[in-house]
């Protein structure tokens, strides 16, 4: 089957920036365009926390186990991660302001039929489908940003507020999620359905549109098409492999193909005349580092959550409220620090942020493990909650900041793209590799204790990611000071 040329469609010039003064004032269009943008930020972080709140009520109503339970936060994982790198460049040959609201409008129905969905396949299909929406959203909102305020005081300060937005919606979700599920699980779907739709109606009007260049800049149609599958395949196989066995024909089979259809696209990529990534992006400035440390930040926190999600309901017995309110002062912290990530990073400078943050972490989680089936909440659980709010206000904006810096306009949307998919490669295999750990834990006993020891392992596995990732910045980090 031959596949049609688009070598004729224009390519696109990005839009002259909103801001030509670095410290210009922000106009009422400015301001609007930034706040559509940090709504659907939130939207996404609403989504995944009140998810996690959720889990325990959906599997009993649902009677799904475990393992199940799992795959409606990968199922979400592998959608947004499979096609997060394309959905960038997309944005970038397309349109963003096309792509952007297109995809929007897609995650907004799949909301709707998550909340009326019944069927546990049914529920993680709609699931899956809102991920592939968010890999189009995240990375387009970003490059939004990123093409339309100058890089240095301006950029830094969206970014900031962006940063906060995604951090309040992802910290609101958890006290929302807890509310909602208090109702019913499935307000925790629906909630999502009337900002999404107002996001669409006055995105319409405040996302500036691409202007077209003549010139022929051609598409990488083969690239686009091995990305995806290849990923689609990776993060697919990473996510079954609890199920299905990590040493099983079919796991060994699943990473052989990925591996396969990425080395071909690689090889795609250094033929094509328009490469849809290029390679040597990786190695400007920060940019692997950043995304280095993104696989840390955020792999070892999404199943960190997962796991005391599940603690504090299944083993301590405590309500979605209540469990929502134990984990909000990290999520306070991010909220009130955000808004002075700006200054924090040209005071102290992005590396030194990251390197704090993943400090913070590492910190928390290893405190955490202390933990037993009768904890007092403010020796036992809240300290590390105070560095883990912390860690993510310190490392979060930092290294979205340095994921983008120095790349041309024209290339955001890739540079956007490979930050966000380290984010959601990163925490899928994690949780991945979490949620087989636990189920190879479990003894025959049914008690708090036993239960505890099941998820001690995926708790011991967090800290070592974020330790591991907080060496691997290090080292390159001593290196190029020399």
């Amino acid at each position: 089957m031959s596949t049609p040329q688009l070598a004729s469609l224009p390519a696109l010039r990005p839009p002259t920036p909103l801001l030509e003064g670095a410290r210009a004032p922000w106009t009422k269009a400015q301001w609007t365009l930034l706040l559509v943008l940090c709504t659907v930020l939130a939207l996404d972080g609403l989504d995944v926390s009140m998810v996690g709140v959720a889990l325990p009520s959906i599997g009993h109503e649902l009677n799904l186990d475990t393992g199940a339970l799992q795959w409606i936060v990968s199922g979400y994982v592998l959608g947004y991660g499979s096609l997060l790198l394309l959905g960038g460049r997309m944005a970038d040959l397309l349109g963003r302001r096309r792509v952007f609201l297109i995809a929007l409008s897609v995650f907004a129905v799949a909301s709707l039929a998550g909340g009326l969905a019944s069927d546990p396949t049914l529920l993680i299909t709609t699931r899956f489908v809102k991920g592939l929406a968010a890999a189009f959203t995240a990375p387009t909102g970003f490059s939004i940003i990123t093409t339309n305020f100058p890089e240095g005081p301006q950029r830094n300060r969206a970014i900031s507020i962006y940063s906060t937005f995604g951090a309040s919606g992802f910290s609101l979700g958890l006290v929302v999620g807890g509310l909602m599920t208090s109702l019913s699980w499935r307000w925790t779907f629906l909630v999502s359905v009337p900002f999404a739709v107002a996001a669409i109606i006055v995105g319409l009007r405040a996302i500036p549109r691409d202007r077209l260049d003549a010139a022929d800049g051609g598409h990488d149609v083969w690239g686009g098409a091995t990305l995806a599958t290849g990923m689609l395949a990776l993060v697919y196989t990473l996510v079954s492999a609890p199920g299905a066995g990590w040493g099983s024909a079919r796991t060994i089979i699943g990473f052989v193909a990925a591996a396969l259809v990425l080395a071909a696209f690689g090889v795609i990529e250094t033929r094509a005349k328009h490469p849809l990534v290029r390679f040597s992006i990786l190695r400007q400035g920060w940019v692997a580092r950043a995304n280095l440390s993104a696989v840390g930040l955020f792999g070892s926190y999404l199943s960190f959550q997962f796991i005391v999600t599940m603690y504090l309901q299944s083993v301590l017995g405590w309500s979605p409220l209540s469990m929502a309110l134990a984990l909000l002062p990290a999520g306070l912290i991010v909220m009130a620090a955000s808004p002075f990530a700006e200054k924090l990073i040209e005071r102290f400078s992005a590396p030194r942020l990251i390197v704090a943050g993943l400090v913070a972490l590492s910190a928390g989680y290893i405190l955490f493990l202390r933990i037993g089936t009768t904890p007092v909440y403010a020796t036992d659980i809240l300290p590390s909650m105070v560095l883990l709010g912390i860690g993510f206000a310190l490392g979060f904006p930092a290294t979205n900041v340095l994921a983008t810096e120095g790349i041309g306009d024209a290339e955001q949307g890739l540079a956007a793209g490979l930050i966000q998919t380290s984010m959601q490669v990163g925490a899928a295999l994690v949780l991945a590799v979490t949620t087989a750990l636990v189920a190879g834990a479990h003894s025959s006993g049914s008690g708090a204790g036993a239960m505890l020891d099941s998820f001690r392992p995926g708790l011991v596995l967090s800290a070592v990611v974020a330790v591991a990732a907080l060496l691997v910045v290090l080292v390159p980090q001593r290196r190029t000071r020399r």
